[in-house]
């Protein structure tokens, strides 16, 4: 038997109150005295109701107290990743003592607009793999904050990517190196290849292609040079993804003398290969990354990165979301000369 939903006007009808007595129990305690509030309160929880439609007065109010933090992936990916748990924390202790909510929303659904009623305003971290998703958001009346990209006519949060890679590319370079690149997605394709001449994918968008551009710019100054048969994509920081490609990196002839990794997570499983076949770091073999994630810090040899800060990062966005602040931050980042250059 189908269970009947309670109204307002139900619920004042069986317990011979006002419809106005009951909603002041929920919602304005203020007006009745503690006795007769907690009277009602309890009556209401024995026939099984729960108060007002929250979905009916957050339609009403324009006001929910809960944020939308859009994510580049699926839920599944993000909060394994440590940067991105790093910067979800920093959002989180802002919300919080704001007594704000956070709802995750994956960046590859098919669209926003089944929560955009009943959120107050968009964190998006990273460019969503639905590209649809962000011209969404523009369209809504409701503040939203870019981290990691840019969105027309939002603040972003950044860090500078293509100098960061390029000065972290510089420790590890010299005239003469056989250079390759472990990047992270950088062409349309679901596994680790090679890029050879695949057109590059969003690249007004990503960061991906902010630091393959500081590579770059560091490899012609040395004298250097690589090409698309020495730039690895890898569609995720993720160890299985980048196990593969630091595997036929390693067995390439000849084998580079420099590899700069896209992530702190695909350069340890790079190093752990090379560790592995007795290649030595970095006599034989210079490695470089970038996050400056806490396992980097701890692996030896030291890693060489570029460490950025993805808990300043999260609270600064949320800071900017909820202050209403129209204005772009471009945080600072530390290079790391670790062992490995």
């Amino acid at each position: 038997m189908k269970k009947v939903k309670l109204t307002l006007k139900d619920v004042a009808a069986k317990l011979d109150v006002s419809t106005a007595t009951i909603s002041n129990a929920f919602n304005r305690p203020d007006q009745l005295s503690a006795a007769k509030r907690e009277e009602i309160l309890s009556a209401c929880k024995k026939i099984g109701y729960h108060g007002p439609n929250k979905a009916a007065q957050i339609l009403r109010k324009g006001q929910s107290n809960i944020v939308a933090l859009v994510l580049a992936d699926s839920i599944e990916y993000v909060v394994s990743d440590p940067v991105a748990s790093k910067f979800i924390q920093g959002v989180s202790s802002v919300l919080q003592k704001q007594n704000k909510h956070l709802l995750l929303y994956a960046g590859d659904s098919k669209s926003i607009l089944d929560v955009v009623d009943f959120v107050d305003g968009f964190i998006c971290y990273g460019a969503p793999r639905n590209a649809g998703l962000t011209q969404e958001i523009i369209q809504q009346n409701k503040p939203a904050v870019a981290v990691d990209f840019n969105i027309e006519g939002c603040p972003a949060i950044n860090i500078d990517n293509e100098e960061a890679s390029y000065q972290v590319a510089k420790l590890a370079l010299k005239e003469g190196d056989r250079v390759a690149i472990l990047g992270l997605r950088l062409i349309d394709a679901p596994t680790t290849c090679r890029i050879y001449d695949s057109p590059l994918v969003e690249t007004a968008r990503s960061i991906s292609h902010r630091r393959l551009d500081g590579y770059m710019r560091a490899i012609s100054e040395t004298g250097n040079s690589v090409g698309g048969d020495w730039i690895w994509h890898i569609p995720e920081s993720d160890s299985n993804y980048a196990r593969q490609a630091a595997k036929e990196v390693l067995s390439s002839s000849p084998r580079p003398d420099t590899i700069l990794c896209m992530s702190d997570i695909i350069a340890l499983e790079l190093l752990q290969c090379a560790m592995s076949m007795g290649i030595r770091v970095p006599d034989e073999l210079k490695i470089t990354g970038f996050d400056g994630i806490d396992e980097a810090l701890r692996t030896r040899p030291y890693l060489t990165t570029v460490c950025q800060s993805s808990l300043e990062k999260g609270a600064l966005a949320a800071t900017t979301l909820l202050s209403g602040n129209a204005d772009s931050s471009e945080l600072s980042f530390e290079l790391k000369t670790g062992e490995t250059t």
